[in-house]
C-alpha cells in the first residue's frame, strides 16, 4: 500500500460555495465524505491484513518443507555467496585478509570485552523480571549450533523475525518534501582559509566573523536531527522487544547509534552556530517521529533535544570540547544520549571523538574513533569500537562491536563501517568474526541510503536537503526562534551570498550579548536540567503552543536589536 495518499475536501468546498450553499451544509457534506472514506479505508485495511495472513501461512508451510529437507540431507548445508532473505537483509561473503591482520583485529576485539566493566541500571527500579528469551533474526537457511565458550541458552532459542506493520493513520499525512536545494541566485566566490588567517593576524579571533563560504545552510540544531534519519531502526528495535527478542533489539539500537555518523562523510562545511534560545522542530508523520531541539546555553555551548517515535523516546544534550593541532582539530562530545522504550527498557551511550584533517592544505575529511559503550538496564549491553584511521590502513572507517549479556557472555558481534553499513553474527559465527570482514552468514542490520543526484558542493544527503525547507504545513506556524527563519542561513541556501554575509555579521554581533543574558538569569524556554549537573530534559508544551499559535513569550532573536 502506498504512503502518499492525499485526501482533500478543498475542491468540494469551492464547488459548493460556488453554488451558494451555506457553511453548515458544506461542513456536513465534508464530514459525510470523510466518514465514507474512513469506512472504505477500514475495509481496505482488513483485506490487506487477510492478504498478509495468507502469505504468512504459505511462507510458514514452505519453511516447514525446507526444515524437513534439511534434516534428511547429508553433509553440511552449503550457503550461496549472496543470499537475499524475505525480509530484504543481504548476506555477504568474507573478504580475503592476511593472517597477521586477522591476529591484530582479533586482539582488538578481545580488548573490547576486557577494556572496562560494563555498568548496568538497577533492573528492579526500571522493570520487573528480565526477559530471558532472546532470538536472532536469520533466514531459514541459517543454522544455530551449540558451541563451547558461549552461553548455550543463546544458541537454542527460537528464531524470530519481525516486520513493521504499516502505520495506517499516518498514510494520509504524507507531506511533499523537496529533493534538491534552490538554484543559487549569485555566483559564489571562493575564499581561502589561509588568506583569512593571514588577514587577521594579531586580531582577537573570537571577534572575527568567518564568511558564510565555510558554512552549509543548516544549523547545529538541524544537524542533531540528522542523527534520526534512520529512526526506523528504533521502530524495529521496539517491535523486536515486544516479541521477546531482546538481543535483536540492542543490535538495532547499536546500528542506529552508528548510523548517525554516516551523514558526516564528505561534508566540507560547518553548520551555523545557533543563537541562544534558537529552536528547531521536525514533525515527520510519515516516519512516525516528532523532534524538537533548543540551544540552552551559550557558555558552555549546549544543545538539548527530545524526540518521540513509535514506542520510544530519545533525548540528550551535547557540548563539544575541541583541541586544535595545526592541520587538524579534535572534537570530543560531552553528554549522554538516552533511549527509552515504552516497555521500560533504557539504553544510554555517549558519542565518540571526531577528528577533522587538512584544515589548511589538502582535502578536508573527518574520522570518528574511540569506544562507545551502550549500557542497557535489562539483559544486554554493547561495546562498539570505532577504529582510528592510520596512513597505511587498507580498510578505513571500521566499526567492531560485541554484545554481552548480564553475566558477561558474548552473544553476538557487529562489524561494518560508519559511512556504509553494519551487520551482525550469532552463535558459532561469533567466534569466526575475529576480523572486521563480514562472513557469508552475517545479517545486515543497516545500510546507508543512496546519495541524491545533485548534492551540491555541501554534499548534503537526501534527508539533510529537506531539513531547512518551510513546507506548506509550516508556513505561518513556526515560532520566531526556529532555525528555518534565520536570515543568513536562508540567504545562503538561496545563493544570495552578499546578504548572507552581512546578516551573519549582524547576528554574530548580537550573539556576543548572550553571555550577559545568561548572567542576568536567562533560562531556556522548553528544557530544564533534571538535576544540578544532569541532562536537560524537555518540559513539554511546545507542540500544544504550536497548535494554538501562542508564541508571545518567544523572543524575536533574529530581528534587529532595540
Amino acid at each position: 500500500m502506498q504512503n502518499d495518499v492525499l485526501i482533500s475536501t478543498e475542491k468540494l468546498r469551492d464547488r459548493m460555495q460556488a453554488e451558494g450553499l451555506d457553511d453548515t451544509v458544506i461542513k456536513d457534506c465534508e464530514q459525510i465524505m470523510r466518514l465514507e472514506f474512513a469506512e472504505y479505508h477500514r475495509q481496505l485495511k482488513l483485506r490487506y491484513e487477510e492478504h498478509l495472513t495468507s502469505i504468512g501461512t504459505f511462507h510458514q508451510q514452505l519453511e516447514e518443507v525446507d526444515v524437513e529437507d534439511a534434516a534428511t540431507s547429508e553433509g553440511q548445508l552449503q550457503l550461496p555467496k549472496y543470499d537475499y532473505s524475505s525480509s530484504g537483509r543481504e548476506k555477504f561473503n568474507e573478504y580475503s585478509t592476511t593472517e597477521s591482520s586477522d591476529d591484530v583485529e582479533k586482539q582488538e576485539l578481545d580488548e573490547l570485552s576486557d577494556e572496562e566493566e560494563v555498568s548496568f541500571f538497577d533492573t528492579n527500579e526500571c522493570f520487573g523480571d528480565p526477559i530471558v528469551t532472546c532470538a536472532a533474526e536469520v533466514t531459514s537457511s541459517n543454522v544455530s549450533n551449540r558451541i563451547s565458550g558461549f552461553n548455550t541458552n543463546h544458541c537454542d532459542t527460537k528464531i524470530v523475525d519481525v516486520e513493521l506493520q504499516p502505520d495506517y493513520p499516518n498514510m494520509l499525512l504524507h507531506i511533499p518534501r523537496r529533493k534538491k536545494l534552490p538554484e543559487p541566485i549569485e555566483k559564489e566566490k571562493g575564499v581561502s582559509l589561509w588568506s583569512m588567517i593571514k588577514d587577521n593576524v594579531g586580531k582577537d579571533l573570537t571577534r572575527v566573523c568567518l564568511p558564510v563560504y565555510f558554512n552549509e545552510p543548516l544549523s547545529s540544531l538541524q544537524k542533531c536531527f540528522e542523527d534520526l534519519e534512520y529512526s526506523d531502526l528504533l521502530d524495529q528495535a521496539y517491535e523486536y522487544g515486544k516479541k521477546g527478542n531482546s538481543l535483536m533489539r540492542i543490535l538495532n539500537v547499536a546500528a542506529f547509534a552508528v548510523s548517525g555518523y554516516s551523514s558526516c562523510d564528505g561534508r566540507p562545511c560547518k553548520p551555523f552556530n545557533p543563537l541562544l534560545g534558537e529552536t528547531y522542530e521536525a514533525d515527520y508523520p510519515e516516519k512516525g517521529i516528532r523532534f524538537f531541539a533548543e540551544k540552552v546555553s551559550h557558555h558552555p555551548m549546549l544543545i538539548a533535544c527530545h524526540c518521540e517515535g513509535r514506542g520510544w523516546k530519545f533525548w540528550g544534550d551535547s557540548n563539544l570540547k575541541s583541541k586544535f593541532w595545526g592541520q587538524s582539530i579534535q572534537v570530543d562530545p560531552v553528554g549522554v544520549l538516552t533511549l527509552e522504550f515504552d516497555d521500560g527498557e533504557i539504553f544510554q551511550w555517549s558519542k565518540v571523538t571526531t577528528t577533522i584533517y587538512n584544515l589548511i592544505l589538502g582535502k578536508v575529511y573527518c574520522n570518528h574513533h574511540g569506544t562507545m559503550n551502550i549500557r542497557g538496564n535489562q539483559q544486554y549491553s554493547c561495546k562498539l569500537k570505532f577504529k582510528e584511521q592510520s596512513l597505511l590502513d587498507r580498510n578505513p572507517r571500521q566499526v567492531q562491536g560485541l554484545v554481552e549479556d548480564a553475566k558477561g557472555a558474548k552473544v553476538a558481534t557487529l562489524v561494518g563501517k560508519w559511512d556504509d553499513s553494519m551487520s551482525c553474527s550469532f552463535g558459532d559465527e561469533v567466534l569466526k568474526s575475529k576480523s572486521s570482514f563480514l562472513t557469508e552468514n552475517s545479517t545486515l542490520l543497516w545500510a546507508r541510503n543512496k546519495p541524491p543526484p545533485d548534492p551540491t558542493r555541501y554534499n548534503l544527503t537526501s534527508f539533510a536537503i529537506m531539513l531547512n525547507e518551510i513546507t506548506s504545513d509550516l508556513k505561518g506556524k513556526l515560532p520566531p526562534t526556529d532555525s528555518r527563519l534565520r536570515p543568513d542561513q536562508r540567504y545562503l541556501e538561496n545563493g544570495e551570498y552578499e546578504k548572507a554575509n552581512s546578516e551573519k555579521l549582524r547576528l554574530e554581533r548580537r550573539q556576543r550579548m548572550s553571555r550577559k543574558l545568561q548572567e542576568n538569569g536567562w533560562k531556556p524556554r522548553w528544557f530544564r536540567r533534571d538535576s544540578e549537573d544532569g541532562t536537560f530534559r524537555y518540559t513539554g508544551g511546545y507542540w500544544e503552543a504550536r497548535e494554538q499559535m501562542k508564541w508571545d513569550d518567544c523572543l524575536d532573536i533574529f530581528g534587529e536589536m532595540v
